[in-house]
C-alpha cells in the first residue's frame, strides 16, 4: 500500500534535497533565490519549505505528466516566491 502525504509533509521530506541543490553546482539559481527570500525577511527554514514545496509541484506535474523533471518550470517557480504554487 503507497502512503499518502500533504505537501507540508512531501515538502518537509524534501528539505534534504533542497539542501542539496543549495550546496550545488548544477543548481546556483536555488541558493540565489533563497538568498533572495531570506534578504527580504524571511527565515531561513522557511525560504528552505517554499523551495521544497515547488520541487514538490514540480515532482507531482513529473508524476502526472508522465515526464521528465522540468528544470526550467522548477526555476520560474521559485522566481515567484513568497508566492507558492497552488
Amino acid at each position: 500500500m503507497s502512503e499518502e502525504y500533504t505537501g507540508e509533509e512531501l515538502s518537509d521530506k524534501l528539505l534534504p534535497a533542497v539542501e542539496e541543490q543549495l550546496n550545488s553546482p548544477q543548481t546556483p539559481f536555488v541558493k540565489e533565490h533563497f538568498d533572495r527570500l531570506v534578504e527580504s525577511g524571511e527565515e531561513e527554514q522557511e525560504a528552505k519549505k517554499m523551495i521544497a514545496l515547488c520541487l514538490v509541484d514540480e515532482v507531482a506535474q513529473m508524476q502526472k505528466e508522465t515526464r521528465e523533471f522540468d528544470l526550467a518550470r522548477y526555476e520560474q517557480m521559485l522566481q515567484f516566491l513568497p508566492i507558492l504554487p497552488e
